[in-house]
């Protein structure tokens, strides 16, 4: 009831945003616009956007996580892909970041609020739950900020739905 509410397409914002997807792609710049020199820009803008928010999760103090938090979060984000048909990162050290991301929230915080964002009040977001993991938009419309849970059609996406604890410390251990 409440998604058929949320997402009525005779809605006037809805309507809106189709309309302006619509004459994106008709100016080329789609999913993967087709023009090369725009797809180079386009794919690389994405690219360091997702960089970026590498750098903004590893950048605050310098803890890790418990085990048992990172063990957590990391059967939670398995069994999450597996059920939502969705697909961890072709690169593991993403996937790798955020759940670390998600076991400090978890620990810090007693819930794993995104890790891939800047809050004023981390404590008020957590009482909220729309960004605790997973958050809103990835329920409603399977759309990871975080670049954890990945649609197979995202050029992003890889093939695996788990991700080995061994990895996930590697990556965390080379961070510093």
């Amino acid at each position: 009831m409440i998604s058929s509410i949320l997402f009525d397409p005779h809605r006037p914002d809805i309507q809106a945003f189709e309309q302006k997807k619509d004459n994106l792609n008709r100016q080329g710049w789609g999913n993967t616009p087709s023009n090369p020199p725009v797809r180079l820009r386009y794919n690389a803008k994405k690219y360091l956007n997702y960089e970026r928010q590498i750098k903004m999760i590893t950048s605050g103090v310098n803890t890790k996580s418990s085990d048992k938090s990172l063990e957590a979060m990391r059967h939670f984000s398995e069994q999450y892909a597996k059920r939502t048909g969705t697909y961890f990162c072709a690169e593991p050290s993403v996937t790798a970041v955020v759940i670390e991301g998600l076991a400090k929230h978890k620990d810090e915080l007693g819930a794993p609020l995104c890790p891939c964002r800047h809050y004023e009040d981390k404590e008020a977001e957590v009482h909220a739950t729309y960004w605790n993991c997973p958050c809103v938009p990835m329920r409603e419309r399977k759309e990871c900020h975080c670049m954890l849970f990945l649609t197979p059609d995202n050029e992003f996406a890889g093939e695996n739905q788990e991700i080995s604890l061994e990895t996930i410390k590697e990556v965390r251990d080379s961070m510093g």
